[in-house]
Parts: structure tokens; C-alpha cells; sequence
């Protein structure tokens, strides 16, 4: 056949972007390499490393088939036996292999699981490597984030229960096994958890599902329904239930150790606006067999500490969404031309990316400042105080931004952002969610109201992570001394005065503390975000940077592999 081209033959294709993919997203990111060798993680570095080239390429791929096919659910089987069943394409079984295996859901909690990283002392900076390790997947497949943060956050919950610690081993093993069988046929198990009920939402201390105690142990029995039961194909779920004691936590399996299936039917998949390649699920419990965790009536307490570490994953997620969004857009500008020029040297079309550039650097130091307190909280009851109070105000205000921020970086692609084929839809379908999980953005202001006004060691904690970024930029100091003023009236204001204002003041807090983040870690970009952020010199959207920015500097500090 003939290679010349036809009569018929109308354009070639040019001016187009290569295939993104592959890509490091160790390697291109500064921010997060600093932050990590910052916050007492630099150990695990080569293992980072390691798991940003798998994710920069194979994970990549994978995602697309993962979300491309959404996750079925089968409630019986060819003969008309019940088997509530959710099928995912095998691409998503292959993420969470790779996932797992390189410690997502589990480097916290057995750093000696990964002897490669001869870590003088393992767990020293592990939460921190895990959070990293979180951060450089949720770029690449968010979906399955969400069963694999569970995981991670359940395993502290199931320790407070002797007769439940191999689920918490099992939890933080580097093994898959998406087979369903009873726990003890497997190396390593998945956490889902069922909190929310169609009457509560947030407020789960009206929950109505019952847990009856069972004759001859600690088993009770679960009669009632779950409006949120994410993970439905998970081990084992963290489920809230009305016991004779009040509120309570319990365990439930999938399948019982004799291999019989628990007594809960999947009623259905939620039809998500994102999010579509984990499945998330409506159920009832029809005598269900779970197991307590911890004492009667005190089901908030014990899964406060899944929450805080779920949230903190939130700010992570959010942070990842806004970095891919933003190398999506760079890798594109960078290979465009218009108007005989390419896109990123178009004066305009710079001060947008450098704008996005300054937030996402911003988003990422403070998630892992974050991650650095979780990590020594154990320790440093003054580092405990600040992870308490610095989790709501960044999972508030991270996940705030993130939406508005994928659809600036959307709009730098044009057409071609809006279109399936791109990365853009799905990054903006994604946005939302973190949000709006583990407690919208009012269950946030709230919980940080509550720690100002009775949490006096959060409050210390706070003014004590202001103070040591003091002296160091005007624009801070200003802030940080106005905002002495503003908690001292909002401690002293009524319930509905605090309330009003609560958001105002979480955002300051947050901006405060992202600007202290950068200002101590000597971040180049620093004295920009305090200009900008703190200063007035920047307007309402994404792009309204001053002339005078160095917007070379930001562009080259985004992404320094040239790509």
C-alpha cells in the first residue's frame, strides 16, 4: 500500500503535548523532597524513590482501566444463592498489590517490614514516609486511596483489643489478597468502615443500628443499616453501633472463621460523582457478627484516632490531586504554541502556572508538617497538641482549595482539559470528595473551635508553631499578631457569635501556618506566599500575581526535570 498521502488526507497532527506518562514524581518535586528529609523521613528516601518511579509509569496506566471500568456489584450468583460481590477490573486488584507491598497502607506500623531501608531506628520519621507514600499514589489513582488510608488508619483501633491484634498485624503486612476467605487464610487484610447512617450523616451519635450482646463471649449481634459503607470487599470493617452501653465500635468480619459469610447484604453501589474505581456501598445488617472494640459507649472516642489519621489523608489527597494537576498543566504549556510562542512563555499563562506552583507547594509542606507531628506525637505531647488542632485547619482548608484549583489547571489545557481522554475530568470529579469525607468543611471549623476553646495544650501548641516562624517576614508578623487578637474574641464570644465567624478565622489559621511552614524550612518561595497570601498583593483567582514576581524561579522550582 501506498504511503503517500491521499487527496482525502486533511491535516497532520502537530503542536501537540507527548504522553505525560512516564514521569517521576520524586524526582520533579523539591517540595516534597525537602519536607520529607525535614520532618525526619529522609531514611526512607530511596524507597520513595523507588515507588514514585513504579507510580510515575505502571500505576499510571493502570488507572485508566481501573477507572475506565467501574466496580459491579453481583448480590447473587447464576443458581439464585446470595453473594454480594463487588468485581473491579484486574488493574485495580494490580494498584492495590503494588500499593500494599511498598508500605501505603502499613509503613507505619512495621517499618521493619521494609529491612531495605536499614533505618537506624525504623520507626523513627515512618509516618512521615507513609504519608509520602500516600501523596505520590493518590496522584496517579486516588480511588484506590481510600480503602488503602482505612487500612492504615483502623490498625491503631484494633490494638486497643488484645483479642483483635492480628487483624492489626494482618492490616499492616506489605501482602494483598483480594480473595474472600476468613481472615486466617490470609497474610494481609483490608479495612472498610460503616459510621454514617441515612438519618445522622456527621452526627452519628443518632445511629440506630443495634448491637446486641451474644451469650458465651465478647460477640455481639448487628441489626440495622449503614448509608456509607466504603470498601464493601474489604476483610473486615470498623462499623458504630448502638450497644446496651451506648454508642460503641466493633469489628466486623467479611466472613466468619468457620468460612461462612457474615449476615450483611449489599444493598447497592453509590453512583459517585469520582471516585470510580473504588466502590463505595449502602448495606443492612441482618444479625450480623462483630466483635468490641474497646468499652460500651465509648465508639467516638476509640475511632478518633482512625479519623485523625483518615483527615490527615484528606489533606494528603487533596495536595496530590493539585500537584498532578498542576504537572498536567505545565507538561502541556511547556509543548503548546500559540501565537508563536509556547504556552508557559506567555506572560499571562506564567503568572497562572506560577500562582498554582505557589499553592501546591504551599498545600504539600504543610500536609507533611502535618505528618511530621503525627509521627513524634507519641513522644512530644507539645508535637500531639499542634497534630490535633493543625489536622482540622489543613483538612478544612487544603481540600477547600483543591477543586478551584484542578479546574484553574484544567483551563490551562482548553478544549483538550474537558475531554475523557485527558486526566483533567477526572482530577476534577475527584477534587470534591476529600472534602466532604471524613467531615465537611463546618465538622472541621468546629472541631477546631472546640480545641481553642477547651484544648489548652492545642492552643499552646498552635501559638508555639506561629511564634518560631516569627521575625521573618512582615507580612507574617502582621498576620500572626492580628490572629492573637481574633482567638482572644472568639474565645470570649458566645457559641453563635464563634460559630459565625469560624470559618474566617480557620482559613487565617491555615494560610498562618502555611506560610510558617515555608518560612522555616527556607522554602525560595516563601517570602512570595507571604506577599501574595498575607500581603493583598494578590486578587480572587488563580493568576493575579504582581508583575514583579519572579515567576521564572516558582516554574523552574515546580518542575526542574525539563521535561
Amino acid at each position: 500500500m501506498s504511503s503517500e498521502p491521499s487527496s482525502y488526507d486533511t491535516h497532520e497532527v502537530t503542536n501537540q503535548p507527548p504522553d505525560f506518562a512516564p514521569y517521576d514524581p520524586w524526582a520533579c518535586d523539591a517540595a516534597l523532597r525537602e519536607a520529607v528529609a525535614r520532618e525526619g523521613a529522609e531514611a526512607f528516601a530511596t524507597h520513595l524513590q523507588a515507588y514514585a518511579r513504579i507510580a510515575g509509569d505502571a500505576l499510571y496506566r493502570q488507572g485508566w482501566d481501573a477507572h475506565r471500568d467501574k466496580p459491579r456489584l453481583r448480590t447473587h450468583d447464576r443458581f439464585g444463592a446470595r453473594i454480594d460481590v463487588v468485581e473491579f477490573h484486574p488493574a485495580y486488584h494490580e494498584i492495590m498489590r503494588t500499593a500494599i507491598a511498598h508500605g501505603v497502607a502499613g509503613l507505619s506500623w512495621a517499618p521493619q517490614a521494609w529491612p531495605a531501608q536499614a533505618v537506624a531506628q525504623p520507626a523513627q520519621g515512618a509516618h512521615v514516609a507513609r504519608a509520602a507514600l500516600s501523596f505520590l499514589h493518590h496522584q496517579v489513582e486516588p480511588g484506590s486511596s481510600c480503602p488503602l488510608t482505612m487500612t492504615h488508619a483502623a490498625v491503631p483501633a484494633l490494638r486497643r483489643a488484645s483479642a483483635l491484634s492480628v487483624w492489626a498485624d494482618k492490616a499492616a503486612a506489605p501482602a494483598y489478597d483480594p480473595r474472600d476467605v476468613p481472615m486466617a487464610d490470609k497474610a494481609g487484610v483490608t479495612l472498610g468502615m460503616g459510621m454514617t447512617e441515612k438519618q445522622g450523616g456527621s452526627d452519628v451519635r443518632s445511629n440506630r443500628t443495634t448491637a446486641t450482646p451474644l451469650p458465651g463471649g465478647d460477640a455481639y449481634s448487628l441489626v440495622g443499616h449503614k448509608w456509607f459503607f466504603s470498601a464493601p470487599m474489604s476483610d473486615g470493617f470498623l462499623v458504630l453501633a448502638q450497644a446496651p452501653g451506648g454508642l460503641s465500635c466493633f469489628l466486623m468480619p467479611r466472613r466468619l472463621a468457620d468460612g461462612e459469610r457474615n449476615a450483611f447484604r449489599i444493598m447497592r453501589l453509590k453512583d459517585k460523582l469520582g471516585d470510580w474505581s473504588n466502590a463505595s456501598s449502602e448495606v443492612e445488617f441482618v444479625g450480623a457478627r462483630a466483635w468490641r472494640i474497646g468499652e460500651e459507649g465509648r465508639g467516638i472516642a476509640v475511632i478518633l484516632d482512625m479519623v485523625m489519621l483518615t483527615r490527615l489523608d484528606c489533606m494528603l489527597g487533596s495536595a496530590a490531586e493539585m500537584r498532578m494537576a498542576l504537572l498536567q498543566a505545565l507538561h502541556h504549556c511547556r509543548h503548546r504554541i500559540a501565537f508563536g510562542h509556547r504556552l508557559v512563555e506567555q506572560p499571562l499563562m506564567r503568572n497562572v502556572l506560577a500562582d498554582l506552583a505557589l499553592e501546591s507547594e504551599a498545600a504539600t509542606a504543610f500536609a507533611l508538617r502535618v505528618a511530621g507531628a503525627v509521627d513524634r506525637a507519641a513522644q512530644d505531647p507539645r508535637e500531639a497538641g499542634f497534630a490535633r488542632i493543625a489536622t482540622a485547619i489543613g483538612k478544612y482548608w487544603i481540600c477547600k482549595r483543591a477543586p478551584a484549583f484542578v479546574n484553574e489547571a484544567q483551563e490551562c489545557l482548553g478544549g483538550a482539559g474537558y475531554v475523557e481522554e485527558s486526566l483533567m475530568p477526572r482530577l476534577y470529579r475527584q477534587a470534591p470528595l476529600n472534602s466532604i469525607w471524613e467531615g465537611s468543611g463546618n465538622i472541621q471549623c468546629l472541631d477546631v473551635l472546640r480545641a481553642v476553646q477547651r484544648e489548652p495544650a492545642c492552643l499552646d501548641a498552635l501559638r508555639d508553631e506561629l511564634a518560631q516562624a516569627g521575625g521573618r517576614d512582615l507580612h507574617y508578623d502582621a498576620l500572626v499578631a492580628a490572629l492573637a487578637d481574633d482567638v482572644e474574641s472568639l474565645r470570649a464570644s458566645d457559641a453563635v457569635a464563634a460559630q459565625a465567624g469560624a470559618r474566617l478565622l480557620v482559613e487565617r489559621l491555615a494560610l498562618a501556618l502555611q506560610a510558617a511552614t515555608l518560612l522555616r524550612g527556607d522554602s525560595p518561595l516563601a517570602a512570595d506566599f507571604c506577599r501574595s497570601r498575607l500581603g493583598g498583593a494578590h486578587g480572587a483567582a488563580y493568576g493575579t500575581l504582581p508583575a514583579t514576581f519572579d515567576f521564572e524561579r516558582c516554574l523552574a522550582r515546580a518542575d526542574d526535570t525539563g521535561r
